[in-house]
């Protein structure tokens, strides 16, 4: 397969390479299962983007977004009523569902997934039997495909990456000291003009020991905040950047810049109508507003918010042919390396692309609206 980029204006700037590692076995046979052509080498590479101004142009435009979630029986009876157990695995955030095949649901069933991972954060479904293609089509149902520019993705089949450590680790050496990228906190392509909702992880392929991936749930990273400081930042922006660095076309010798979006610190979610933090460490990077040293320090807390309380995080271990669906507009994520590459590793992802973020002052929070305030808190906010 000759290489192509996903936007035909994009200068080919590396040649995609066939597979050299060796694709694990359990990864090839749900492959090859799902008709996915290997004999061009896997996985696709698309051409990488050099310049800035060529990904800006990527999805530069407004589209509409119905949330699946808000067109759901807010009692998921649907859904819940057909699996065989229904496991809440933390109060905050984190249900698995038994006995559901993903690739089977109905429209009314996907709907009201599509609530339960707003109201939830995440959602797994272990024991999964779905090709890389069904995975698409379930993504799509909650949002434009995102088709990654520079993302390796399974051939034939744009806007399934590749999620394989074995091959990024030949591009971005990692070692126990640095794990990389996706082992800090984070969340899914914040630069985008409407940046990530609904993202569906499928790992075919886990170690026996370590991998887990852990999410923090961003309705109760906001309500840890006292109503007093949750107006301070209310309406608040920051500037959110890209993963991935280019140059200035005009001015290369600048070196590389990120490609920055400009949205609220604090999101409503459309299909709840509740409050949530949206920051994260890896690609926040300044209050629109403040100067840097009064930005960095009111973010630095807000991370601190987001990643040290566990009470608000669930920690998943994997099984083979898992899946995990999560909301990034609600949440952050951080994907344990402590397997230190000592096993295979290999899953596909897709990712659905949301609205335009929004705030509104007159949301309600997830406490507040599901009757968990305590006296305390009803206190506080008497006071306000």
């Amino acid at each position: 397969m000759a290489p192509a980029p996903i936007d035909p204006t994009i200068v080919d700037v590396v040649q995609p390479r066939k597979d050299t590692l060796g694709l694990p076995t359990a990864a090839r046979e749900r492959l090859e299962k799902g008709g996915v052509d290997l004999s061009q080498g896997y996985p696709y590479r698309p051409s990488r983007p050099l310049y800035l101004d060529d990904v800006y142009k990527i999805r530069n435009y407004d589209r509409p977004h119905v949330d699946a979630g808000s067109r759901a029986d807010p009692e998921k009876k649907a859904l819940l009523s057909a699996a065989k157990e229904v496991i809440h695995l933390t109060k905050h955030i984190g249900t698995e569902i038994v006995g559901l095949q993903l690739k089977d649901l109905s429209n009314k069933q996907k709907d009201e997934l599509g609530l339960l991972i707003a109201e939830r954060g995440v959602v797994f479904f272990r024991d999964q039997d779905i090709t890389p293609l069904q995975q698409k089509e379930l993504g799509e149902w909650y949002g434009e495909i995102e088709v990654h520019p520079q993302a390796p993705q399974v051939p034939g089949v744009p806007g399934v990456t590749v999620i394989w450590p074995a091959l990024q680790a030949t591009e971005s050496p990692v070692n126990f000291r640095r794990p990389g990228g996706t082992g800090r906190w984070h969340s899914d392509l914040v630069h985008e003009r409407q940046p990530a909702g609904v993202t569906h992880l499928h790992n075919d392929t886990v170690p026996t020991i370590g991998g887990d991936t852990l999410w923090a749930s961003g309705y109760s990273a906001y309500e840890k905040l006292s109503p007093g400081f949750r107006k301070v930042i209310d309406g608040k922006t920051a500037i959110y950047r890209s993963a991935h660095p280019y140059l200035n076309r005009k001015h290369p010798e600048e070196g590389p810049k990120y490609v920055e979006r400009e949205h609220p610190l604090v999101r409503v979610h459309p299909a709840t109508g509740w409050k949530t933090l949206w920051v994260n460490r890896a690609m926040t990077d300044q209050i629109v507003g403040l100067d840097k040293a009064e930005s960095d320090l009111i973010l630095g807390y807000l991370f601190d918010v987001y990643e040290k309380n566990v009470d608000i995080q669930v920690r998943f271990k994997w099984s083979p042919r898992t899946s995990a669906l999560w909301d990034n507009r609600i949440t952050i994520h951080n994907a344990s390396w402590d397997y230190e590459g000592s096993e295979p590793r290999h899953g596909t992802r897709v990712t659905s692309l949301a609205e335009k973020p929004f705030f509104d002052a007159k949301a309600s929070t997830r406490r507040k609206n599901l009757g968990l305030l305590g006296p305390d808190e009803i206190a506080e906010l008497a006071k306000q």
